[in-house]
């Protein structure tokens, strides 16, 4: 008899098989397990091999000498850096130099050539850290220049890398530095950089000139194998970075932790050294101005050219990366500045109500008369006859009266800014001292009164004049920032028309200037916006006039030879103006005001003509109102210094404090401080309004000039 439970247990067993199919093999292992076999068979005998087996010795041994290879010492770094820097250094203090051109070659001694030749310029600027102590500006760029191989070293942790980084980008700079200073007689500035990002990089090349083509060919050459030479020892250097660094596992242990830490500490260190010095450059009293100051920096901010070849190219380019342009003012808004907009559109309406022409129906020229002033004002100066006559009569006729001038001596191109724009140097932090060079290349789009004109009339509507060089103040890329048409100088082509200079006086006279005016003004036949600076009256004062009744007719006493002279050349140049204004003025076919500032002359000159205004302009009729004259005084000669003052005048020219202005006063500047910032260092929310439209009635163009003429000088 059967027991059930095995006979059960069976059946389970049976069924089991009965579902089990047999496992098939898998013929891609298979093939796999062949082809290993094969060729485990075929390289026994050649791994077998002695020479096989030495070459295989021979990898083991180079492996392993090079997870050994020396790490370059940080000394070698170190030298490497100086050299480098050195190098850089004189490289682009070389593109700043050009050789001179003499009229008589033979007149000039060899020695006086090889000091003029750009070796001789080179070799003072570097050896004069020897030769005169406060002259350190080599070893100032070299310092300055160092900082920036820093951060690159510390950034990209890899030596040999950074310093490739770093020689190809100095080069280029040295480069486009040298071919920018042939070009317009400038170096590169930090708004060229713009043009890069603008996305016309690609026209660089276009702007080589053929005498630097073989510069350009050989810095290529160099700098290939330069960056060759580099990658070589990056690769052979033992210490692959600078600092050890891993992004992987950074927490993996106590050394891993402490190398990552001093690379971010080294790299930060770094940029805020670099940072800090380049925004504290251009701020008297910040402590890169100081220390700039004592290794020899002496800032030009009239001549950038001047500025980089004296100082350096990486300091001037440096001190005009970052100037500080004017606080922000408490509630400054785009909701302020929208009320400020329809506050002064309310106002331009009710001025608009009494006024029937518009400004663009007239020529207006503005003429900045360089160094024109009242030498009869000067206390302790005695003269026995009038030098401007003409114009002391003129004033009797017209609106006229005193200007408050920022400063003697120099610094012309801020009275002209302040004329061109209505914005005043009073508002600006206290370190901005140049607009032109500080602000205006920064800016986008600035505003200038010139632009109403090219409203109306399109490109042709504004001319710019200079009797002088186009580089000076960077006006030349300032004015097309403007929106000038043409800006004609000594050097612009077409060059200036009139050059004419008066005896041995080496600039034009303003009867040329005039000239130049009226030649314009029959050139089209709608009103325009002509901008005149002239040239005459720049220091220094050096005897150059014949026959110059002033050396009798000075009567002043206690002055000795010099101060006689310089004196007496003063006043010729004043007289001369002042006879060529007049015939100018007579050509042009043929109320006073008190003490004024040369922000307000465009809407002194709106009222001249009973012209309708902007919003803008009924705002500065509001501010001449209740501030009749303010401007930050450089209290010494030269136009820039650091020892600055801001003065308030009333209407009769007495001085009123800040906080004795009346509350509507006050109120009127705190909106001059809101309508500045918004237009140089805010957002341009003015911009999005109808604050600088302006207002204009109907009918025909008259043929009306108008004159806006301004000293630079206090009178």
């Amino acid at each position: 008899m059967l027991d059930p439970t095995t006979t059960q247990s069976t059946h389970k067993a049976d069924s089991s098989k009965k579902h089990t199919h047999p496992q098939q093999p898998n013929p891609i292992k298979a093939q796999l397990s062949r082809f290993g076999q094969y060729i485990k068979a075929t390289a026994a005998p050649i791994l077998a091999s002695k020479f096989v087996q030495l070459l295989i010795s021979a990898a083991v041994a180079l492996h392993k000498l090079w997870k050994k290879r020396p790490k370059c010492p940080y000394t070698l770094y170190v030298v490497v850096m100086a050299l480098i820097d050195a190098a850089a250094v004189t490289f682009i203090q070389w593109g700043m130099y050009s050789e001179p051109k003499y009229d008589d070659p033979n007149a000039v001694d060899n020695t006086t050539k090889i000091l003029n030749s750009v070796n001789g310029q080179l070799t003072r600027f570097v050896t004069q850290m020897w030769l005169e102590e406060d002259k350190l500006n080599w070893l100032l760029n070299f310092l300055a220049l160092g900082m920036v191989y820093l951060v690159l070293v510390f950034v990209i942790n890899r030596f040999w890398v950074a310093t490739a980084v770093f020689a190809i980008t100095m080069s280029v700079y040295a480069v486009t530095n040298s071919i920018k200073i042939i070009l317009r007689n400038e170096p590169i500035l930090p708004s060229d950089l713009s043009f890069l990002s603008s996305g016309n990089g690609g026209e660089i090349t276009s702007f080589i000139p053929k005498s630097s083509q073989a510069l350009v060919d050989g810095t290529i050459t160099m700098l290939i194998w330069l960056t060759v030479i580099c990658l070589i020892l990056q690769f052979v250097d033992g210490r692959r970075c600078v600092i050890p660094f891993h992004w992987w596992r950074p927490f993996r242990n106590v050394k891993t932790i402490i190398g990552n830490v001093t690379r971010i500490i080294a790299a930060a260190m770094s940029i805020t050294l670099l940072c800090s010095f380049t925004w504290t450059l251009s701020i008297p009293g910040a402590w890169g101005y100081e220390w700039a100051k004592s290794w020899g920096d002496a800032p030009q901010l009239w001549n950038a050219e001047g500025d980089a070849a004296n100082n350096g190219p990486i300091i001037n380019f440096l001190r005009l990366t970052h100037p500080k342009i004017m606080d922000k003012p408490e509630g400054y808004s785009q909701e302020t500045m929208e009320e400020l907009a329809k506050k002064y559109s309310s106002e331009a309406n009710q001025i608009n109500g009494t006024r029937a022409n518009n400004l663009t129906d007239n020529t207006v020229i503005m003429i900045l008369s360089e160094s024109f002033s009242d030498p009869t004002r000067v206390p302790g100066i005695a003269l026995a006859e009038d030098p401007m006559p003409n114009i002391r009569a003129l004033k009797e006729t017209t609106t006229s009266g005193l200007m408050l001038s920022p400063g003697y001596g120099g610094g012309t191109a801020n009275i002209e800014y302040q004329s061109l724009t209505g914005l005043d140097l009073a508002l600006f932090d206290d370190s901005m001292q140049s607009m032109y060079q500080e602000l205006v290349p920064h800016q986008k789009n600035p505003f200038s009164w010139n632009q109403i004109w090219n409203a109306e009339y399109d490109k042709t509507g504004s001319t710019a004049f200079h009797s002088y060089y186009k580089n000076m103040y960077l006006r030349d890329a300032n004015y097309k920032k403007f929106g000038f048409n043409k800006f004609y100088t000594l050097d612009s082509k077409p060059a200036i028309t009139h050059q004419d200079r008066t005896d041995n006086s080496p600039y034009v006279n303003d009867a040329a200037s005039y000239q130049n005016i009226i030649d314009q003004l029959n050139t089209e036949e709608h009103p325009q916006f002509l901008q005149l600076a002239t040239m005459q009256n720049h220091m220094p004062y050096d005897n150059w006039y014949l026959n110059n009744q002033f050396d009798q007719a000075n009567v002043t006493e206690n002055l000795n030879d010099y101060e006689r002279g310089q004196i007496n050349t003063y006043a010729k140049g004043v007289s001369l103006t002042d006879q060529a204004t007049i015939d100018f003025l007579n050509q042009l076919d043929a109320s006073a005001t008190a003490y004024t500032s040369p922000n307000y002359f465009m809407e002194m000159a709106a009222e001249h003509m009973n012209a309708k205004v902007s919003p803008y302009l009924a705002f500065l009729t509001q501010a001449r109102t209740d501030i009749p004259s303010f401007e930050r005084l450089v209290l010494g000669a030269g136009g820039f210094t650091t020892d600055t003052s801001t003065t308030y005048l009333d209407r009769n020219g007495n001085t009123v404090k800040r906080k004795n202005l009346s509350k509507q006063a006050k109120n009127t500047l705190n909106d001059y401080e809101l309508i500045q910032y918004d237009m140089t260092a805010g957002k341009g929310y003015l911009t999005g309004t109808d604050f600088f439209k302006m207002k204009q009635t109907t009918g025909s163009h008259s043929t009306n000039v108008h004159r806006v003429q301004h000293k630079s000088n206090t009178e």
